[in-house]
């Protein structure tokens, strides 16, 4: 990644001059007003999440800093979030937080707004490894939240097979005892994957060959989860799974016989990201929030309960080793080396990838 901190330096310094007459810090304190502004009525602002990604703790933090009301919807994929901003009154949602390709495909159909890096006083937080990515170069409409990869979970108090690659989750030993993501760029990119194949595979051949591998899966997925999949490996209904690693790491808190796995093919890759909507009834407050997300302190608490991989190089140096040697929390360099992000297809293509998802599920 090219580095921005440099080319950004001067709008930090103006974003900190105009923030400082309302109450906020460049230098790591939390964006908006004082605490003692809590009480008045400074607005609302809509927000649309993933579900289980954001604690409730960090929004009522944001109000009493700022006063301003947070409504919290939320969503299980990427998909079900564009259709349903599609379908609402454009600005209905202030903020969306879209994975990496989606961010690229909303900015390709006018979906989005360009950031006020002006007012992102805390986007020197990011590590610079993080910005300026491909599918939103110089982060014009998009600041990263939080990543991960899509890892293998084993208790191996119940499952007797050695395990290191996606591959083995095929394997029929495992028949009705994996939890695997709802998510079907994640778990037929993970099949490719499975195969030496690209999770963003086009060719109409191998895409064959990867679909009827997929099938071969079918019998071994007792459940379809993307919210809460380390509910089932805690629970012991599912004995292995495809999920996210953040998961894995708090179902591990909980049973120690639960273990994560970095598959040997490469694993899924995502980072999911802050947005503002086109049509923002509320961008303003939109930006006071993102600063505020951006905050070291925020991004702490933000990974206390939700551990995944951690963008704000700052946080992760206050967190320590309780964070960064803990392999489910922080990936593995070599892990994220490895892997491989999802990317936008053509839409002839998905509707092949529509058509195997459908048939795996039916």
């Amino acid at each position: 990644m090219k580095n921005k901190i440099i080319a950004l330096a001067l709008t930090f310094t103006t974003g900190a001059l105009i923030l400082a007459g309302c109450g906020s810090s460049a230098s790591g304190a939390s964006a908006g007003t004082s605490s003692s502004s809590g009480s008045k009525d400074a607005g609302t602002l809509n927000v649309f999440v993933w579900t289980e990604y954001v604690p409730q703790s960090v929004f009522d933090e944001f109000t009493k800093k700022t006063g301003i009301k947070v409504n919290v919807s939320t969503y299980s994929s990427n998909e079900d979030m564009l259709a349903k901003v599609k379908s609402e009154t454009e600005g209905t949602y202030d903020i969306v937080q879209p994975s990496d390709y989606m961010v690229e495909l909303m900015i390709g159909q006018d979906m989005l707004q360009k950031l006020d890096q002006t007012k992102l006083t805390n986007l020197s937080n990011i590590g610079e490894s993080y910005l300026n990515p491909s599918y939103d170069p110089g982060n014009a409409y998009s600041v990263p939240y939080q990543g991960g990869v899509g890892a293998i979970a084993v208790n191996t108090a119940k499952v007797d097979l050695d395990i290191d690659s996606y591959d083995d989750l095929f394997d029929s030993a495992l028949k009705n005892s994996l939890v695997v993501l709802d998510d079907y760029r994640a778990v037929i990119g993970m099949t490719a994957r499975s195969m030496g194949y690209s999770m963003n595979e086009t060719d109409t051949g191998k895409l064959s060959e990867i679909s009827e591998k997929l099938m071969t899966l079918k019998d071994n997925v007792k459940l379809y989860d993307s919210d809460s999949p380390k509910s089932a490996l805690i629970a012991g209904d599912c004995t292995a799974g495809f999920v996210w690693s953040a998961e894995i790491a708090l179902a591990m808190e909980e049973n120690p016989d639960i273990k994560v796995v970095y598959p040997s093919e490469g694993a899924y890759l995502f980072m999911d990201n802050w947005c503002v909507t086109k049509g923002a009834k509320n961008y303003d407050n939109a930006m006071t929030f993102i600063n505020y997300m951006l905050d070291p302190d925020t991004a702490q608490m933000v990974s206390a309960e939700f551990p995944y991989l951690q963008p704000n190089q700052t946080a992760v140096e206050a967190m320590g080793s309780d964070y960064s040697d803990n392999e489910a929390k922080n990936p593995p360099a070599e892990a994220i080396a490895a892997g491989e992000y999802v990317q936008n297809l053509d839409p002839d293509v998905l509707s092949i990838y529509d058509d195997m998802w459908t048939k795996l599920k039916q």
